[in-house]
């Protein structure tokens, strides 16, 4: 279902997505980095496989498992780079984001908040690009990063801090703990462990201003159609990995797509996430949204087989 009608008419503009980068000799790039906090510029890209075969459970996967190491450091890599370039989007969305709720803010307390917000989201901006070999990166195709784009442009601040501080703030406190804790580089894993606490304060404001508000009956339903679509995309599985073999492999038969997921244990997976995700709307005032979700099935992962597209 198409979100637009309902949340925006016009193209994005907030989320910030297909904005570009100043060059390193611009003027006003060199006020930014005297402006930001200091950190060392990562240069070394040449490998930027920071989580491991492990971490993609790709070890249980049998075509990986008998690719050459050439195929395997190309997969490998794919993987990484969505990883790297989901998390550089959504903090590019984040600044936007944040900056939209100083105006939206009806206490000067909740403006100073926000005002400190996007100054954490501008920082870790800047440390993901740090890592990110190509920063050119204006659009996606990414459905989950196009969903995020649709919300946050957004004028109904119940929707905005439900589906973004309550609920996708509180999972990126899961997302960023998990890459942090099985990064293999010292530095970067040192840097997404810090992002932590700012995230955990963004997570914890949306809370608190939700409950203190009074849901009416129509934010209540464009709640319930994103985040439908948002559990979908968790309920079927680690699409990104089986791209990441298609990539490399070349088309694969549905059978081989199934019996990858089956390796990848994908009932599992997808029913970790959509329990933490359960725990995170599971607060008084959403009781309806989250009793909705449930009755509808969101909640309850899908088999190998259901997940193919």
């Amino acid at each position: 279902m198409n979100l637009k009608s309902k949340i925006s008419d016009i193209k994005p503009k907030v989320v910030g997505f297909n904005l570009p980068h100043l060059s390193a000799e611009n003027r006003l790039q060199r006020i930014l980095t005297a402006a930001l906090p200091k950190t060392s510029k990562y240069t070394n890209h040449e490998n930027i496989n920071y989580w491991n075969a492990d971490f993609f459970n790709l070890n249980q996967v049998e075509i990986f498992q008998e690719s050459d190491i050439n195929e395997q450091s190309k997969i490998l890599e794919i993987a990484n780079l969505s990883l790297l370039s989901e998390s550089y989007f959504i903090e590019k969305a984040g600044v936007g984001y944040m900056a939209k709720m100083v105006l939206l803010a009806e206490t000067v307390e909740e403006r100073m908040l926000y005002g400190m917000f996007t100054a954490d989201e501008t920082t870790h901006l800047q440390q993901i690009i740090n890592f990110l070999p190509n920063t050119e990166l204006t659009n996606t195709d990414d459905p989950f990063l196009n969903l995020l784009s649709e919300v946050v442009e957004s004028d109904d601040k119940t929707v905005l801090l439900f589906v973004l501080q309550v609920v996708l703030e509180g999972w990126g406190l899961t997302h960023y703990r998990r890459l942090a804790k099985h990064c293999q580089n010292p530095i970067f894993s040192e840097i997404l462990q810090n992002f932590l606490q700012a995230e955990s304060r963004h997570h914890a404001t949306g809370t608190t201003l939700f409950q203190e508000m009074s849901i009416s009956a129509s934010s209540e339903k464009i709640i319930i159609e994103i985040l439908a679509q948002f559990l979908l995309m968790i309920q079927i599985g680690p699409q990104g990995i089986l791209t990441a073999i298609e990539q490399v492999k070349g088309e694969l038969t549905k059978v081989q797509k199934i019996q990858i997921l089956e390796e990848l244990d994908t009932e599992n997976h997808s029913g970790t996430r959509l329990k933490i995700l359960h725990s995170l709307m599971n607060i008084p005032s959403a009781n309806n949204i989250l009793q909705t979700l449930v009755e509808k099935g969101y909640f309850q992962p899908l088999s190998p087989s259901q997940c193919i597209l």
